[in-house]
Formats: C-alpha cells, sequence, structure tokens
C-alpha cells in the first residue's frame, strides 16, 4: 500500500470528502491539519505550489484537490 499523506483544514468540505473515499477504499493515511500546523503547511505549500487544500500526497505524487479519477488510478483502485 502507498504512503498517502493529506493536507486538510477542519472546515474544508472536500477534505471530509477525501477522507470518506479513503475510508470507504480502506485507504491508510496521515491526516496533517495546515490550519494548526505551520510547518505541514510550509511543507504542503513547498510540495504542491498551492495555499489550497486538500493536497494529497501519494508516494511523492501530489494530488490537488478531491480528483477522484485520479486518486483511483494513484492508488490503484
Amino acid at each position: 500500500m502507498p504512503k498517502v499523506k493529506i493536507y486538510t483544514t477542519p472546515s474544508c468540505v472536500y477534505c471530509k470528502m477525501v477522507k470518506e473515499f479513503f475510508a470507504k477504499n480502506s485507504v491508510e493515511y496521515e491526516e496533517k491539519n495546515v490550519a494548526a500546523d505551520t510547518q505541514a503547511r510550509d511543507e504542503m505549500i513547498a510540495k504542491s505550489g498551492q495555499m489550497g487544500v486538500p493536497v494529497i500526497d501519494v508516494d511523492g505524487k501530489i494530488i490537488i484537490g478531491f480528483d477522484q479519477p485520479r486518486l483511483k488510478e494513484t492508488l490503484g483502485l
């Protein structure tokens, strides 16, 4: 199983959708709350060039937003 990290904020609707997608597909992930963790926020911006969430890191492949087809392809679902 690939290593998955998701950068989120508590109020992000798309972040919740990604987490529900992961739960439904039994994908283990590490969550980083960029609203509370400035180091995680800086890491997310460095990786993606984006300030918006969610940003998903799948073994170094960056997916911005809840791009379900790309997530399925990248995770092999």
